[in-house]
């Protein structure tokens, strides 16, 4: 901690026990200011916690916060809640003593924010199991449940506690959370009822209105709306802007189950809440004074929600039962007093079922051991107890919850003293008395017995006659009027009388004057409910209500205690339990009213700082000295001050804090050696001990720095150095070891070889085994250099005499992978004209002349496009799909004149157009055969049968493209072997019975005419036609 009071002038001191003026309310603020404005919220005094609200999120409860503030001394680092909490915890551990710690501040200013950080803290870091997992989320999920039935949006505060709440957390010998306990106090249960403007009723009821389902409100007779209800109309504030009901009601009904509620408890609970908002909506009427209830469909609801007869319930709610002389009479009640009974009926319920909601929190965290067998250590705990500070507002719960302040800042000052005063006598320094405020006698003029206040109100509540507030008003100026805390209207002078009312007293507290307002404290004392409404409650077949309401009340004669007796004899028992257990304190502030982040209000800030008593505390504890130490700790962070004491000392502690506070320059006066610790008198000798120690730090990291790089780099080298020379010999030794190996069998290699030469001949043994396979592999290993590329490689490596069967047979693979893969890159397109010219390559090659400068050539579909064919001839073909289309010349059969003609194949017939008409059809069927030269020539002849009347004898063409044409008709007409080539001459018939002949003659150019013999002479160069 000491290593942040460099910048105390900007961020303020950490600790408010080290301020110079600790006397100045000024000074005090203005620390707290700074830190604020730099997101610091955490002060101490002393061990006390002094914690501002941010009113914001700040990155600083984060798993890793928690753990650099687990184990490690309270003053080792920054203060930190967390810090409180390891702190009790660790003493807890350590001393085997019970731990508490007070939470207390104004509405708003964080109170139920801590103790949920602190829970968070101990169910993160505490030992953990699958039985102490439960434990932590039941006492994690208790949290959100207490906060719907106890928390309720005020003036000050969206989620304002209002009951005070004493939380015991038990732990096993291994430090970890096995069970806990929950005490509540002083429930508002006046809230149920009625609700000053701007504030609303507890959140349950509007989480219930907001998230319940459909299914559930029907069941319950509620309607999604909050102004329907007059129990929650009275502050006229349904909505806030920070709460979100419907996600709120989740995570209640998530907690509730995890806490340990089945569906019938809940569903029991449910229906309770249901009565107290159904109780506020029942109206009266009635004539001469008699209360009736004028709506009936209330008491329906209410009869089955809270399980008992609805006439019987209407009749509680309307007269009184009165005992006299041993006789039960019924009285009717007026207007006022029915409203009365029902107000106090739904307090009751209320009240009772919340009491019995923490009781059920608390047997769910009950710890249980098991198979019967006690841990041998008793289990210890850390209680958390949290209350309002002083409010000066004037209602019984707020006199109160002030009496309580007083009875925690008595028991405060007393624990503190007593801690101081324990120290220095454990360190033999020597005890000065300390002067401050005893407020035992305020806290005599409330609780003293027969001259107290609540006795004073319980006598008024049980005389007979017609006590009212102002009666018991009177008796307070009658028996305290002349206390020198205690001042009413009449006794006050006549400044005083100005600013208070005639129905008001004032109570001089230590942190200030607070006046309270009489109305009500009668009521509220007595809170009383009707016999027959006990009665009827106690006939419910609600079970929790049967819990909530004993059937012995009935028969106890003895008139109940009242509220304020109730809450001192409660008290009490808390004094009892906090003066058993060691105390640790969280003093919460809150800095605006408008819950803004960053806005700090002095004015509201000095008046917080008066009520928690914080100068009061800071007096204390600076009454004597204002900072103390163990020798290791001062004696670690300074002794670089001191030549003889840096860099270590190796004598006593308490020798080396001598001489090194010698060596500062300390005076006597300045502070003192005790037993194990030293003490510091003034911050001011601290401060500028801490600023040496920032001065001399600049000097030591530059020593440092030179020490640890010539360390490092020395350091360094010898591993180089070492690492270089092992790796080295480890290197040397590797390539010994490898070369003589490689000798070695390189030896043995060259003995095999020789030998397998010389048996080379011979049948295979191991002497020979080695050289054949070396040849075997040779000739794999260059037969795989050196395999054909394609199809038309014939190379082959020669095999040896032992591989040949074994060559060739990978020959044959490697051809049959090759033509293979060959194979698969083939496109249907070309595969196509590939089969063509195998057919052509069957038909034509080394017969004819002209089939060479063919193969070159690559077939087409067609040789005539759609707009070459007259459009008569396609609508004559109809549905027939044309295979091939090509331009020829027809040779008349007598006088072999030629003419232009085209041929059409389709799939069943070869076609002669001519121009727009189908001059000749030829079905493939009567195809006879077809001839054709062995020249260079183009002539052709399609073979007709002569007895086919169609048909006027066989068909004479000359085509350009003479292989591809008779290829397509032969593959059309599936007529390959029909072709005939003919060498010299071809016959032909004319028709009737004639026949005609073409001859064909080598010759120098292309010429076709009649011959004088009546032949068609044919003259065909040798190698020139191009088909």
């Amino acid at each position: 901690m000491e290593s942040a009071l460099t910048a105390r002038d900007r961020v303020g001191v950490q600790d408010f026990v080290l301020l110079e003026n600790y006397t100045s309310e000024a000074a005090f603020i203005e620390n707290l200011r700074k830190r604020f404005k730099e997101n610091l919220i955490y002060t101490y005094i002393g061990s006390v916690l002094v914690s501002v609200n941010p009113y914001r999120e700040l990155e600083i409860y984060t798993k890793n916060h928690m753990e650099r503030y687990r184990g490690v001394n309270f003053y080792e680092v920054s203060p930190h809640i967390y810090a409180v909490a390891d702190n009790s915890y660790r003493s807890m551990r350590t001393e085997r003593k019970d731990q508490c710690i007070l939470i207390s501040g104004e509405s708003g200013a964080g109170k139920t924010e801590a103790s949920k950080k602190i829970l968070q803290y101990y169910a993160v870091t505490c030992p953990a199991s699958e039985q102490v997992q439960t434990v932590k989320d039941r006492l994690l999920q208790s949290n959100p449940v207490l906060e719907a039935f106890g928390n309720a949006k005020t003036l000050r505060n969206d989620n304002s506690s209002r009951f005070g709440k004493y939380m015991d957390i038990q732990f096993d010998f291994k430090g970890a959370p096995v069970g806990g306990h929950i005490i509540n106090y002083l429930l508002e249960k006046s809230r149920v009822v009625h609700q000053n403007h701007g504030e609303r009723n507890f959140h349950i009821f509007y989480q219930l209105i907001e998230g319940g389902e459909e299914d559930l409100l029907r069941r319950l007779g509620l309607e999604r709306n909050p102004q329907q209800y007059q129990y929650l109309v009275k502050g006229n504030c349904p909505k806030v802007s920070s709460i979100n009901d419907r996600s709120d009601w989740k995570v209640v009904r998530k907690a509730l189950t995890v806490i340990g509620f089945n569906e019938d408890e809940v569903e029991e609970l449910l229906n309770i809440i249901a009565s107290v908002l159904h109780l506020g909506n029942v109206q009266y009427g009635g004539e001469e004074g008699n209360a009736s209830i004028t709506s009936d469909t209330q008491i329906k609801y209410l009869a089955r929600l809270l399980g008992v007869n609805g006439a019987v319930l209407t009749e509680a709610l309307t007269h009184k039962k009165i005992i006299a002389k041993g006789e039960e009479l019924m009285s009717p009640l007026n207007l006022e007093q029915a409203s009365s009974a029902r107000d106090a009926l739904s307090k009751a319920v209320y009240g009772r079922t919340f009491t019995w909601l923490v009781n059920k929190i608390n047997a769910s965290l009950t710890y249980t051991v098991r198979n019967g067998r006690y841990n041998q250590l008793i289990c210890t705990n850390t209680t958390h107890l949290k209350f309002t500070a002083f409010i000066v507002f004037c209602s019984f719960e707020q006199f109160c919850i002030n009496y309580c302040n007083e009875k925690l800042q008595q028991l405060f000052i007393e624990l503190t003293l007593k801690s101081e005063q324990e120290e220095y006598e454990s360190e033999g320094i020597t005890w000065e008395p300390v002067q401050y405020f005893n407020n035992k006698i305020i806290c005599d003029l409330v609780e003293e017995k027969f001259k107290g206040i609540i006795s004073i109100l319980d006598e008024e509540c049980l005389r007979p006659g017609d006590a009212s507030d102002f009666t018991f008003l009177e008796k307070l100026e009658d028996t305290v009027g002349g206390h020198p805390h205690f001042v009413t209207h009449k006794l006050a002078d006549g400044k005083t009388r100005k600013v208070m009312g005639r129905d008001e007293f004032r109570l001089l507290h230590y942190a200030g004057e607070v006046n309270y307002n009489v109305n009500g404290f009668l009521d509220k004392n007595n809170d009383l409910l009707f016999r027959n409404l006990k009665e009827v409650m106690c006939m419910s077949e609600n079970k929790i209500l049967t819990q909530c309401f004993d059937r012995e009340e009935l028969s106890d004669k003895k008139r109940p205690e009242t509220a304020a007796t109730q809450f001192k004899a409660s008290l009490a028992k808390l004094m009892e339990i906090l003066m058993s257990k060691e105390p640790s304190y969280i003093r919460c502030i809150k800095p605006n009213d408008s819950k803004q982040s960053g806005r700090f209000d002095e004015v509201l800030i000095r008046h917080q700082v008066k009520y928690l008593g914080l100068m009061e505390n800071l007096r204390v504890r600076r009454a004597g000295f204002a900072y103390r130490r163990r020798y290791e700790v001062f004696l670690q962070r300074y002794k670089s001050l001191c030549p003889d004491t840096w860099p270590n000392w190796q004598g006593k502690l308490a020798d080396g804090v001598a001489i090194l506070v010698k060596h500062l320059g300390y005076k006597p006066e300045e502070y003192k050696l005790g037993r194990s610790k030293i003490f510091i008198r003034f911050p001011k000798t601290l401060f500028a001990t801490e600023d040496a120690l920032e001065t001399r730090k600049h000097s030591l990291a530059t020593k440092l720095q030179a020490g640890w790089r010539g360390y490092s780099q020395r350091s360094k080298f010898q591993k180089l150095k070492t690492a270089a020379i092992a790796i080295q010999a480890w290197w040397r030794g590797i390539l010994a070891r490898r070369r003589a190996q490689r000798r070695r069998e390189a030896a043995d290699t060259i003995r095999r070889f020789i030998k397998g030469f010389i048996y080379r001949h011979k049948e295979r043994c191991p002497e020979n085994e080695y050289f054949l396979d070396y040849v075997r592999y040779s000739f794999l290993m260059k037969l795989h250099r050196n395999l054909p590329k394609n199809v038309l490689d014939k190379s082959w490596p020669t095999p040896p005499a032992a591989l040949v069967e074994a060559s060739e047979h990978l020959r044959k693979l490697c051809m049959q992978n090759m033509v293979w893969n060959y194979c698969k890159k083939i496109s249907p397109e070309w595969k196509h004209q590939l089969e063509q010219k195998m057919i052509a390559s069957e038909i034509f090659k080394d017969k004819k002349d002209n089939y060479p400068q063919s193969v070159s050539k690559l077939f087409v579909s067609t040789r005539l496009n759609g707009e070459d064919i007259n459009p008569k001839v396609l609508q004559a073909l109809g549905s027939e799909k044309m295979k091939y289309a090509v331009p020829v010349t027809k040779y008349d059969r007598k006088g072999y004149k030629a003419r232009p003609r085209q041929l059409l194949l389709t799939s069943s017939s070869a076609i002669i157009i001519e121009e727009a008409k189908l001059k000749q059809r030829i079905d493939y069927g009567a195809l006879k055969g077809i001839s054709v030269s062995s020249l260079s020539d183009g002539l052709f002849v399609l073979h007709v049968p002569s007895d086919d009347n169609k048909q006027k004898g066989d068909v004479v063409l000359q085509s350009d493209h003479v292989i591809e044409t008779l290829t397509k008709i032969a593959i059309c007409a599936d007529k390959i072997n029909t072709i005939n080539i003919n060498q010299g001459s071809i016959k032909f018939t004319v028709g009737q019975g004639k026949e005609g002949i073409i001859d064909f003659t080598p010759g120098s150019e292309l010429l076709v005419a009649k011959a004088k013999n009546g032949h068609l002479s044919k003259h065909s160069p040798s190698s020139n036609s191009i088909s």
